[in-house]
């Protein structure tokens, strides 16, 4: 709870000029705070009236923290051109109160409330500080992806309620009802996203600014898979049932998202789709219901919050440099900017899951789950992490080999503060797996 007391009393910075940067220091400084609360207790620590954190939990808010704080050092542009900067701040500041009760509710109906609030202030990045003005169509597109799945969710929870008298996760039981399963968890599906309703990802991600997207990644799409794991103790019977056409839905959605990957002229499609191939992977860990493939899924989504988001990182430096996001405009950048080459190179590896990414870690676990599950499934994933390869190293030799363009006419390389950036990214994602033994 201090913590929260803490985050409303940052709101009043966003409203004075030229803070961003100590704001943006200001989320660095709360994830060492909070870095220091962890607790080797396998249940719920630093219980206050709703709020409380376990391991899931403990990660993803360390996640958040982390990445909204580089979401302001990626977002130069919006500061120094003075484009509404502090209503842009103010978004963050209300993104990071609403994710951070969000993963820290244990009761079900504040947790919704949460999880419905932290798609306003996404919407408004997208709407505010996107590039075309197809921007309004992809904002509208999320809403009512988000608004249709929903109001089943809501009266779901409000059954729950009168059946359980209490929303607190720990009191709901076993349910058997394949009407109240697909109700309370089709948003999550949604959110994730799963292969079928996953249309509106790419649109939002190409829209967006580089902040939008790099929440996007990031987080929200780890809400799906947040609150898949939150209820699944509720429709064991369900999940047992049902695994099959979700895990086959799942790799099969996520080898066709990957070819489609092979044809994407748009760098930020590219990394969107491949972000969809990978939650395919989380769905399927999720739903082999095994201890591998739950915390193989946890894993991969902190990898790929990380890696996505760094990525996007990467294409945002490159439109700002071309006004472009093609790959065939973008041809040949090894020419121009060597050190960016080397940070797309380890961007990519770690996409491809090539060690010692997190990534590795979190597919290897999903794989054994995969097979424990289901010996014939070997083939397909096979495939799929032979196409994630293709597409990352399709994506960077794209970009960084071949002849230049001949509409370049000026250039800069790097700055030191998107070193750093890349930098922030790279290091958690690659040095986290020393310490994996606290995330199992």
């Amino acid at each position: 709870m201090k913590f929260l007391f803490f985050m409303i009393f940052l709101i009043p910075l966003s409203f004075k000029k030229k803070m961003e940067w100590v704001i943006s220091i200001l989320f660095f400084m709360l994830f060492f705070m909070f870095l220091l609360t962890f607790s080797f207790s396998k249940s719920f620590f630093s219980v206050s009236m709703f709020l409380g954190c376990d391991y899931i939990s403990y990660f993803f808010i360390l996640l958040t923290l982390w990445v909204l704080g580089l979401m302001i050092l990626a977002s130069e542009k919006i500061i120094t051109m003075n484009f509404y900067s502090n209503m842009f701040i103010l978004m963050l500041m209300i993104l990071m109160i609403s994710l951070y009760m969000v993963f820290s509710s244990m009761n079900l109906f504040i947790f919704y409330i949460f999880f419905e609030i932290s798609v306003i202030p996404t919407l408004i990045l997208i709407l505010g500080w996107g590039y075309q003005p197809e921007r309004i169509q992809a904002g509208i597109y999320m809403f009512f992806y988000m608004l249709l799945t929903s109001l089943p969710m809501m009266i779901s929870i409000f059954y729950l309620y009168m059946k359980f008298n209490s929303l607190d996760f720990f009191k709901l039981m076993n349910l058997n009802s394949y009407l109240l399963f697909f109700c309370l968890t089709m948003i999550f599906m949604v959110k994730i996203p799963m292969y079928f309703v996953h249309l509106w990802l790419p649109k939002a991600h190409v829209e967006a600014p580089v902040s939008g997207s790099m929440i996007l990644a990031g987080i929200m799409l780890k809400l799906g898979g947040y609150g898949l794991i939150r209820l699944m103790k509720i429709f064991i019977f369900i999940i047992n049932d049902l695994s099959v056409i979700f895990i086959s839905l799942s790799l099969v959605g996520s080898l066709i998202v990957s070819l489609m990957c092979l044809v994407q002229s748009d760098m930020k499609a590219l990394i969107a789709y491949s972000s969809v191939s990978h939650m395919g992977l989380v769905l399927a860990g999720i739903f082999s219901f095994s201890m591998w493939g739950v915390t193989g899924a946890f894993i991969m989504m902190l990898a790929h919050g990380l890696c996505s988001s760094g990525l996007f990182c990467l294409s945002n430096m490159t439109y700002e440099r071309l006004g472009s996001r093609s790959l065939f405009l973008g041809k040949g950048l090894i020419n121009y900017m060597p050190n960016m080459t080397f940070w797309w190179f380890l961007f990519c590896s770690s996409n491809m899951a090539a060690p010692p990414s997190l990534n590795l870690m979190g597919e290897i676990m999903i794989i054994n789950s995969m097979i424990w599950w289901n010996v014939y499934l070997v083939m397909i994933i096979m495939l799929v992490s032979f196409f994630s390869a293709s597409y990352s190293l399709y994506m960077y030799s794209f970009s960084q080999h071949g002849k230049t363009s001949n509409l370049i006419f000026y250039f800069y390389s790097g700055y030191i503060r998107e070193y750093l950036t890349l930098l922030l990214h790279w290091v958690p994602l690659n040095l986290l797996v020393f310490v994996s033994d606290f995330m199992v």
